[in-house]
């Protein structure tokens, strides 16, 4: 199997920090939906976004896939 086109499938300093954020960001409005406490719920879907943007501007910073300051490590 060739790794040449392998994408990386997300492993990436600014992968995971976006999923974390949004993670975490799910779990406070599960329970402010549980809670019934609208303000933090819509609080938590703003935090989603977020992360989205965290996640992107880490990318063009180079910690994305492939950037220039992430080095990619093989899999056996």
């Amino acid at each position: 199997m060739s790794t040449d086109n392998d994408p990386g499938h997300g492993n990436s300093p600014a992968a995971w920090t976006a999923v974390v954020i949004m993670l975490v960001a799910f779990s406070i409005g599960t329970l402010a939906f549980w809670f019934n406490i609208a303000w933090l719920v819509f609080a938590s879907a703003g935090l989603v976004v977020v992360g989205l943007i965290v996640g992107q501007v880490l990318k063009r910073l180079g910690y994305g896939v492939g950037g220039d300051k992430l080095t990619p490590t093989t899999h056996s």
